[in-house]
Formats: C-alpha cells, structure tokens, sequence
C-alpha cells in the first residue's frame, strides 16, 4: 500500500519566526486519521526564520532527529552539549529521563528542516544528543543511512528504536531501489522535485504513506533529495 498525501492537505502553523507544515498530528493541528507511522510520530517542515528559533523546552522519552535541508540550527541543552549543524547534515536527540534544550537560528538566512520524532524501543534511559556531517556528495543516487539503531553496522547516529532514517540525493531520470519489509512503515518525502515512488507521483514535500511493499523503486522526475524513515 501506498499513499501519496499531498503537501497542501498537511497541517500548518505560520507563527512569524517560525512556518511550520505537520505531517502527522502536532500542537493545534489534529488529524484523527494522520497520529502516526509505525513508531514514527512526528514529521514536521519547519522554516525558521534568521536570529530565531526555539526557547528552552523539555522533552522526554522520545528519539529526535533534525534533518536540516538549508541553513543550519544551534543546539544547547541542559547537559552542556552545544554545536551547530548546517545544511545536509543531521542531529539526534535521545530525550530519554528528561533534557531541556533550545534550538536557534543564528545565520543571516532562513533555515529550512525537517524535525522527525520516533518513539522510543528503552523508556527511562539516560538522555544524550549527537550530531554528524553527511556531505550530500556520499549518497548521491544511493541510500545512505543517518541515523539507526544500530550505528557501527550502517555507521549512522544511534536512536534508541526499531527504526532507521535514510537519505539519498537523485538527479532527474535517476532511479534507485531499496528492499523492504512488508510488515513494517515507511514514510518518505522528496524535497526539490517531483518523483515516481512504485508508480505513484508525488510531488516535493508531499508525504509518502508505504506498508506492505517488500521493494521501493524511486525515480527522480527532476533534481530531487530523499528523506525516509523506516520503522515497526
């Protein structure tokens, strides 16, 4: 099963600073239908504007993943960690027993985003938060993971769940495959361009519903970036 749900039916908050497209219920937006993939739970599309950002807040037992498209974010938390992540690259947040922290964005332009929340396999454990350089140039036309749960064997950030996020940059009339497990969720989004996903179109930004597939074919109609999560 596949289902294409377009950019424009997703939720959407313009506070300002901060312009926010929800894929999946979040704040005020509240969808009966859209709670949820598997253990994926969060899937926003933020743009936050210059010198702003997210004040101190908390967060606990739940895996946090910062996808930044363009610009870049600054992270500080309540355990001292503190560090800047720029565009193509990701950070992990394991919220575990409980982390404040506050994201900026101290650049002269507007950073661009994706915040992806995954819900934890190891309630109760130590909070920790990393963060790693992916040069887009590695996983053109492949699928490179970023972050798993089980970091030495795909060389990815940790996240404490049964899940991976992976990413791949195509050019157009590129296609790459990925096997799947059909008992699992997938979730997908292209930003730049719009792509053929198993013969269904979906265009940048929309969101990509799988389950049931046991192979995912991709071809890029234009110039495009993929982000997936794969979970339970």
């Amino acid at each position: 099963m596949i289902e294409v749900r377009s950019f424009a039916s997703l939720g959407h908050a313009d506070h300002g600073w901060l312009n926010a497209v929800h894929h999946f219920s979040f704040a005020n937006y509240h969808d009966s239908a859209r709670m949820g993939w598997g253990a994926l739970r969060v899937w926003n599309d933020d743009t936050i504007a210059s010198q702003s950002g997210f004040p101190p807040h908390p967060h606990r037992d739940m895996e946090i993943i910062t996808f930044v498209r363009s610009g870049a974010i600054t992270h500080q938390d309540s355990l001292g960690n503190k560090g800047r992540t720029g565009a193509g690259d990701v950070q992990v947040m394991s919220a575990g027993t409980g982390i404040t922290h506050a994201e900026f964005n101290v650049e002269d332009e507007p950073t661009s985003l994706f915040q992806i929340w995954i819900e934890t396999d190891r309630q109760g454990d130590a909070p920790r938060w990393g963060q790693r350089e992916f040069p887009r140039e590695t996983r053109a036309g492949r699928w490179e993971v970023v972050a798993s749960s089980l970091p030495e064997a795909d060389d990815a950030l940790l996240i404490r769940a049964d899940a991976k996020v992976l990413a791949a940059t195509l050019k157009a009339g590129e296609t790459i495959a990925l096997p799947l497990d059909p008992q699992r969720h997938q979730y997908l989004v292209a930003v730049g361009g719009e792509i053929d996903a198993n013969g269904q179109r979906a265009a940048s930004r929309d969101g990509v519903a799988i389950t049931g597939e046991a192979l995912l074919t991709v071809t890029a109609l234009a110039d495009t970036e993929l982000v997936l999560v794969d979970s339970r």
